[in-house]
């Protein structure tokens, strides 16, 4: 039988291969947690992402709000919905980066969202304008890898990586495809749809997760329907990180008439028992 090609990744040091090698070797995986920039408003986004590091977050996935996002859900949708209405733009995405940079220089942040208004920006600039205000990463959901290189050369330029997915459908060409030139991590969707909308098949994403170590030493983390801490604890026996977005977007809508305090409260302590079931979780699997 011929031997599986490997992809190694790329050797440039930067906090997203910072992070994921100090968590291997602490033999745990990471928590993701995602929030959308600017929802409810950008004060209150703030105050929540300032905070993420100190509640368990090893890298944050932070939401560029956009009028059509197809591939989430309604609670995400329903996030960048007030985002938008209050004011978020990328401009001020960027600037609440830097912000965050000031106090926290060690925790990656990996933007995501869609092509468009990055088109709009311009690639190179936007290359440029992201890797300036402290972005490690970017998640684009709607640029497939056959157009990717667009983004992903000038964001590797500046030392920013392209994150990419592999699904449930992706097949073992087209998985040997996405990891030839990936950086940073892979994004293993878990399920066949749009983000929190259905549970998390564990054996599968298991089986799936084999598959795609065979071809790559990147790290896999999972998301789109981990939505407490049970399900965060058996994905992190498994996963190299754990993603929650839905469940916490809805923490702010489920509190979005109970004041800012309220709500930046509510998420954190979501956030919290999110982070510390995934935490322990890899823990016992190290300790068994």
């Amino acid at each position: 039988m011929p031997s599986v090609k490997r992809y190694e990744a790329r050797e440039a040091v930067s906090r997203l291969s910072d992070t994921f090698a100090h968590l291997k070797k602490e033999g745990r995986a990471a928590f993701v947690p995602f929030i959308t920039a600017g929802d409810p408003d950008m004060e209150t986004s703030f105050a929540i992402l300032e905070q993420l590091p100190a509640c368990g977050a090893d890298v944050i996935e932070l939401g560029m709000p956009f009028t059509d996002p197809m591939a989430d859900g309604p609670a995400v949708q329903a996030s960048s919905v007030r985002a938008l209405k209050a004011g978020a733009t990328m401009a001020k995405v960027l600037k609440m980066v830097e912000k965050f940079r000031k106090a926290d220089k060690t925790t990656p942040i990996v933007l995501m969202g869609y092509y468009n208004p990055i088109h709009a920006y311009g690639t190179a600039r936007f290359a440029r304008d992201v890797a300036a205000a402290g972005v490690d990463g970017l998640i684009v959901v709607d640029l497939p890898i056959e157009e990717d290189e667009v983004l992903r050369v000038p964001a590797k330029a500046q030392g920013v990586d392209l994150i990419r997915f592999v699904t449930p459908t992706t097949d073992e060409a087209r998985l040997k495809r996405i990891a030839a030139d990936a950086s940073g991590y892979l994004y293993y969707v878990s399920v066949a749809g749009v983000t929190g909308t259905k549970a998390v098949p564990e054996d599968q994403v298991r089986d799936a997760l084999a598959r795609v170590r065979a071809v790559t030493d990147l790290p896999c983390t999972v998301g789109f329907g981990i939505r407490n801490a049970q399900q965060a604890d058996a994905i992190a026996r498994v996963a190299d990180g754990v993603v929650v977005g839905s469940a916490i977007v809805s923490r702010v809508a489920e509190n979005i008439n109970a004041g800012r305090e309220r709500i930046i409260s509510e998420v954190l302590e979501l956030i919290r028992a999110l982070a510390g079931s995934t935490h322990a979780a890899r823990r016992d699997r190290v300790e068994a």
